[in-house]
């Protein structure tokens, strides 16, 4: 199965084995689909609603879809110390820190500088590995896949935060589990994949 957010929004690709009845389906082999085609079945489609795509090749339907798109890999986190967990307010909206890897990086690597980046402070280190994350977005008129990599870690300093507002960070700060998982659904698509990961985990 691939889990991919669409305009984040939640479509899987998935065998006639893996089909559940309680959400939309569609075929990808009977419907000749593209990735335009998949995009305007996506109108009632929301995080707890995914749309299926069977498909009786799962791995070279996922790639036909995406095949002219330019593919990115991340790396992001969910930080954890004795002050909470830490959110960034980015175009608006809470999130979690993370962005591209840099040639050569390990995907750990990618997370903590991405973490130290974003977010003001020196030295996170990871726990453990959460989940991976695919989405789609547009880029200069170009699209893109970004497939992130995200980690849960622990920070034991005390420094300032500091958002980076070249990125468009708006505000940086330590909330508790509750007021973190609140953000479900008002978020970013493939964010709400890693709160429900995390939550697991936590449990």
């Amino acid at each position: 199965m691939y889990k991919v957010f669409i305009d984040h929004r939640p479509v899987l690709f998935i065998s006639k084995e893996e089909l559940s009845t309680n959400y939309r389906v569609i075929y990808w082999d009977d419907s000749k689909l593209t990735f335009k085609k998949i995009e305007k079945q996506l109108v009632d489609i929301d995080v707890d609603n995914p749309l299926q795509i069977v498909c009786e090749d799962v791995k070279a339907a996922y790639k036909s879809c995406f095949k002219d798109f330019k593919k990115i890999t991340a790396g992001g986190g969910i930080v954890e110390s004795e002050l909470g967990f830490l959110l960034i307010k980015r175009k608006g909206m809470w999130d979690l820190p993370k962005g591209k890897k840099d040639k050569g990086e390990a995907f750990e690597q990618t997370a903590i500088r991405e973490i130290e980046e974003e977010c003001g402070i020196n030295g996170p280190t990871i726990n453990k590995f959460i989940c991976k994350t695919l989405h789609s977005y547009s880029y200069k008129n170009k699209p893109v896949l970004k497939k992130t990599y995200w980690y849960h870690m622990n920070y034991s300093g005390n420094e300032e935060l500091i958002p980076q507002r070249e990125e468009g960070i708006t505000k940086v700060g330590w909330k508790s589990f509750e007021k973190m998982m609140s953000i479900r659904g008002k978020t970013f698509g493939s964010i709400n994949e890693v709160l429900d990961h995390f939550k697991k985990m936590h449990e």
